[in-house]
């Protein structure tokens, strides 16, 4: 590949089979020429990437933009690897799909006076990029008396450092590279997304062979990941930085991996301790003694063996970009409403066109349905993360308040949602009516509840098998009812006795400890209710759970 670069543009017929590429001389990150005279930045890779993976010869012109484009209509280049789309440039090129989208801000001195909205521009000096798409966007919005013409984006924004005219709408990117590069620490951006505009590669009208080779290899680039290589080395430290799941995972498997040791070691201790219960049964009343005093222990462990043990951190990390859609939701909502006549009248007058994409006839129907969905999702995200951090938090308080058992189910059923999702097409949850409250400890009754749920979950050999989960009152009694029915397998009748023995599990090749249930019934021992397992093999489980209720005239 050839590539020839100047301060100024530098036109040459093109040779045998060599495609002249045209590019801004100082439009960084995008293009530029690096600080040897060479052409530099991510369009220049890009485009250097393609002619590799299609076997083109190219040699790079770079020089002041304006003249750029008249070197295309010229025919002095053959295509620009770096324009914006309007609909008047649309007249005169053709368009690749892009390979990035631009978003323009309005810059000013920290002292500037905030800014709003493009209306208070009005009467302002505005610095622009000469023949740029922000030059022809402002005065198509009857800015042209406003505007304040420079060569590059550089000198727009170092001329506003100067204290010279009131503001500069410049690409964010650029504008980023070049206040870093240049130390312009006066200049701040006072409104964002001004505009946002389609980039990519641009041809004279009719020259469709060559557009077509370079957006082949540009979807092949986008296949290999070579596109993402060349867009993480020049744009990627420069946008905003998305949460880190990679670092996460990496970190988290630094946990993980030492937590399954211990787990291994665990129930390789375990069916030690079964052997020594077996030959020392005299030593059993010891052995539940010390079960007593680690109860605390083992609740905390049950429940991050369930929930993960970095729930806490993942749950915070999680609310922080949920909270910033939920700020943002409505105010989108308040922008499309205002929106609304301005595409209403021009529909009126030109009839049905694209909006994102798709008709605006169809997307005004439906993006308040967009808007309702997104935000109902992210409150549902912040339901689930709340009940996370309840069921992950450590319980050391012991004391019991009044509670409504339909409310304790259904946090259990939202914590375990995606268990239940895979388990089975077939859940059903049928609340009594008016049941009276209970007293007790919601952490650890829901614990409970959570323990049964999964193993009906487990217990089911495919996704067309029920579970059926319901809560009554039983005046007699005086109790209130939870029971879990699930289509399983069962459970052979020479275990039913032994369910809720400590380190009994029939699922010790899938990892089971016989933990659970063991802990689930002492929790229910201790508030004074009942757990009682009814099963046929091969027809399914039937677990119902009962807990005193509060009687009229009775105190907390």
């Amino acid at each position: 590949m050839l590539w020839s670069a100047s301060p100024g543009p530098v036109f040459a017929a093109p040779g045998a089979g060599v495609i002249i590429v045209g590019g801004d001389r100082d439009y960084p990150p995008y293009e530029f020429i690096d600080k040897y005279g060479h052409p530099a930045g991510f369009n220049v890779d890009l485009t250097k990437a393609i002619a590799e993976v299609m076997g083109m010869k190219v040699e790079f012109r770079l020089g002041g933009w304006s003249e750029m484009l008249d070197a295309l209509k010229a025919g002095k280049v053959d295509i620009l690897e770096g324009m914006s789309y309007s609909a008047d440039r649309a007249k005169w090129v053709d368009f690749s799909p892009p390979h990035s989208i631009v978003s323009h801000a309005l810059f000013g001195r920290r002292d500037s006076p905030p800014i709003s909205s493009l209306e208070q521009l009005r009467g302002k000096k505005v610095i622009v990029h000469r023949s740029g798409i922000m030059n022809e966007y402002l005065a198509a919005h009857g800015f042209a008396r406003n505007l304040v013409l420079t060569d590059t984006p550089a000198d727009a924004l170092r001329l506003l450092a100067s204290g010279q005219d009131d503001y500069a709408v410049v690409a964010i990117l650029p504008a980023t590279y070049i206040i870093r590069e240049n130390r312009l620490s006066n200049l701040v951006p006072v409104l964002n997304n001004v505009a946002i505009q389609r980039y990519g590669y641009a041809v004279r009208k009719g020259n469709a062979e060559l557009l077509a080779r370079f957006s082949e290899g540009l979807a092949i680039l986008k296949k290999t990941g070579q596109f993402d290589a060349i867009h993480n080395k020049w744009l990627g430290v420069l946008e905003p930085q998305k949460f880190p799941w990679k670092m996460l995972l990496k970190y988290g498997a630094i946990v993980v991996v030492p937590l399954l040791l211990v787990l291994g070691s665990t129930v390789f201790w375990s069916r030690s301790l079964q052997r020594q219960v077996a030959q020392r049964t005299e030593s059993l009343a010891k052995a539940v003694d010390e079960l007593q005093l680690n109860q605390q222990q083992l609740l905390q462990a049950d429940k991050m063996a369930a929930l993960g043990i970095l729930v806490s951190g993942v749950a915070h990390e999680i609310n922080n970009p949920n909270g910033l859609i939920l700020l943002d939701i409505p105010i989108l909502r308040s922008a499309y409403a205002d929106a609304v006549p301005i595409l209403e009248e021009r529909f009126r007058e030109e009839g049905d066109f694209m909006l994102g994409g798709i008709s605006y006839s169809r997307m005004r129907d439906e993006i308040p349905k967009i808007l309702d969905e997104m935000q109902e999702g992210a409150k549902r995200i912040k339901r689930i993360v709340s009940d996370l951090k309840d069921f992950a938090r450590r319980d050391d308080a012991t004391g019991k308040e009044r509670l409504e058992l339909n409310d304790i189910v259904r946090t259990a059923i939202r914590l375990v949602e995606p268990s239940i999702r895979k388990a089975t097409a077939h859940f059903t949850a049928e609340y009594a009516e008016s049941l009276p409250s209970i007293v007790g400890n919601a952490q650890r009754i829901e614990q409970v509840i959570v323990n049964l749920i999964i193993n009906a979950c487990q217990a089911l050999p495919d996704r067309e098998r029920r579970i059926v989960v319901s809560t009554t009152f039983a005046p007699d009694s005086g109790t209130a009812i939870f029971r879990v029915r699930d289509e399983g397998v069962g459970i052979a009748p020479e275990h039913l006795s032994r369910l809720t023995d400590p380190f009994f599990t029939t699922k010790r090749d899938s990892g089971g400890t016989g933990l659970g249930l063991s802990v689930s019934a002492g929790i229910v021992k201790e508030h004074g209710g009942s757990l009682v397992f009814e099963s046929q093999p091969g027809k399914g489980t039937v677990v119902t759970l009962t807990l005193p209720v509060i009687m009229e005239g009775n105190a907390v």
